[in-house]
């Protein structure tokens, strides 16, 4: 059990059944009035945020997040599979289990995937990708006077906007979290 006057940025409690990491909190301690807890909490299973106010002496349970390194094998359409890196053991997820977070990971990488009391509940794609640009239109000389950029096509399928100097073939790396270009591989 954890009390709300021990909440931290990126603990995790578990709240009518469901799972919630702490993004922001704030202790409040009014003039007039009994002190609170002001937090922002975002659910691990459906991705929403969510404001909520506790009492100090409010206590919940603390939900242990089990983290497991797995290597991201194919996807047959319906199924996405995926390797434990130790044991070799496969598992299979369905396309609402894995949501957006594949965009841009590539058949062999690794990736953390999430669980809560043998649920999985999310993938944690690697921070950053280095993908080959499959398809861009070429930049003309002259086009770069306020840092314009250009849709390219990577590997995975994903659009990333790019400089306008960056070409087909190149190997570009991407941050997974933002889709932002950060610079050539």
């Amino acid at each position: 059990m954890i009390s709300a006057t021990e909440f931290r940025n990126g603990v995790t409690v578990e709240i009518d059944g469901d799972i919630f990491v702490v993004i922001e909190f704030q202790h409040v301690k009014p003039g007039k009035g009994a002190a609170f807890v002001r937090t922002k909490l975002k659910n691990l299973v459906s991705g929403g945020i969510v404001e909520k106010t506790f009492r100090p002496s409010e206590k919940m349970e603390r939900a242990h997040i089990d983290r497991k390194d797995m290597q991201y094998l194919y996807s047959d359409g319906e199924l996405f599979h995926f390797m434990d890196v130790e044991s070799y053991e496969q598992i299979a997820l369905n396309a609402s289990d894995v949501g957006d977070s594949l965009t841009y990971v590539r058949e062999n990488d690794n990736v953390k995937i999430l669980s809560h009391n043998g649920n999985v509940f999310g993938i944690e794609p690697p921070l950053f990708a280095e993908l080959v640009i499959t398809e861009t239109e070429p930049g003309f000389k002259g086009d770069t006077a306020t840092g314009a950029t250009k849709p390219a096509t990577v590997e995975t399928g994903a659009v990333v906007n790019v400089p306008l100097f960056v070409s087909e073939g190149e190997k570009i790396k991407i941050d997974t979290r933002t889709g932002e270009y950060l610079g050539r591989a």
